[in-house]
């Protein structure tokens, strides 16, 4: 009997990584609890001419409408578009039932939001050695429970995992074998390269970067020197190296709060006045986490749309209202208002809650056959 060949890799091939996402989740929720909803184009959020767009169901992304658009543009978009409100108790209550069937699985679950996580099943509570099977049983086992679908990706680590879900959308699976990885990267759309953004794409595109083959073909000299540091990220992902591990608790880096106006605010003294609103919403958030910290920042979005921040950083951690509120008018007047505004937020970050870094758990590199339990 012939020995399988054995095949040696620049990267971990080790870890069995699922990125699991639920299918147009707040829509879907609607859509579930409402059955005169199925079928028809919705959109959750707000109604008013400046509302925004939270999610939207297939069937109204098939005229367009996406998350973060203005309500106005989607109604163009879609004349027949209904609109639902938010239902945060209701996600939460479909999220928690979703991560009960994670944890049949493995305790290490990293949730990213309410609809999506990462698990890292390399040792799985099964004892099945298949992470698409897994995957496969995790996504039936949210459709009896929930009566949703989700979609999921499964490889060798979170990068590939997270492209793959996207892959087969909505309530669909994908898996990126290690002996199908560099391939597949090579021949995936840059737009497809999941932290790639729209103005990175085009400054990619600007470089006749098209693909992952293109982006291969550029040295990490030329990569970190064009995009800085995330120069060397996008060396590495190519190339399938990606060693971030799926970590249960995540440390919270920032709190905030922010508020989209009905009419644009024109004078300082007005946005005084929602400023110290929204450090007091501030305040409440920080007590509800028992949290502080140090830097305070002021987002201004202008009724162009164009966004600014403005940040300063203090010797000591706050989370009393009237701090963050001083701190931030003074950032407020910092510089002079270039328009009317339509949206101000205030948010805190180098918070008190960093842990001290855990001994991270480490898997023996195994021989990889040529029969891979993908």
């Amino acid at each position: 009997m012939d020995t399988p060949e054995k095949i040696t890799y620049n990267f971990d091939t080790s870890r069995k990584i699922i990125h699991v996402d639920m299918d147009a989740f707040y829509a879907s929720v609607a859509q579930l609890d409402n059955p005169n909803l199925k079928g028809k184009a919705i959109a959750v959020g707000g109604t008013s001419d400046r509302g925004v767009i939270s999610a939207a169901s297939y069937e109204a992304r098939k005229f367009g409408v996406r998350s973060a658009m203005s309500s106005v543009l989607a109604k163009k978009l879609c004349p027949h578009l209904i609109f639902v409100k938010h239902d945060f108790n209701r996600y939460k209550e479909v999220s928690e039932q979703v991560r009960e069937i994670f944890f049949e699985y493995t305790h290490l679950v990293e949730p990213l939001s309410l609809d999506e996580a990462y698990l890292d099943i390399t040792i799985n509570k099964k004892g099945n050695p298949s992470a698409t099977l897994i995957a496969e049983e995790i996504r039936t086992k949210i459709l009896k429970k929930t009566g949703l679908t989700a979609s999921a990706g499964i490889s060798i680590n979170k990068f590939l995992a997270k492209v793959a879900s996207d892959y087969n959308k909505p309530n669909g699976q994908k898996t990126i074998s290690p002996n199908k990885v560099i391939s597949f990267l090579e021949a995936l759309d840059i737009r497809k390269f999941y932290g790639v953004g729209k103005v990175t794409q085009k400054k990619m595109y600007d470089f006749g970067i098209y693909t992952g083959k293109d982006l291969k073909q550029k040295s990490k000299t030329f990569l970190i020197t064009n995009f800085g540091k995330l120069g060397g990220h996008y060396f590495n992902i190519v190339r399938g190296i990606h060693n971030s591990e799926v970590k249960p608790h995540r440390t919270r880096k920032s709190i905030g709060a922010e508020r989209t106006f009905s009419t644009n605010l024109a004078s300082e003294i007005y946005m005084e006045t929602r400023l110290k609103e929204l450090a007091e919403e501030l305040e409440r958030r920080c007590q509800k986490g028992k949290i502080a910290g140090k830097t305070v920042t002021l987002k201004i979005k202008y009724s162009d749309f164009s966004k600014h921040t403005r940040s300063k950083t203090l010797a000591l951690y706050i989370a009393n209202a009237d701090l963050i509120f001083e701190v931030a008018k003074k950032l407020l007047y910092q510089q002079k208002i270039e328009n009317s505004v339509r949206l101000l937020g205030l948010s805190l970050t180098s918070l008190n809650n960093i842990e001290k870094k855990k001994t991270p758990i480490v898997s023996p590199k195994m021989d990889v056959q040529l029969e891979f339990k993908f």
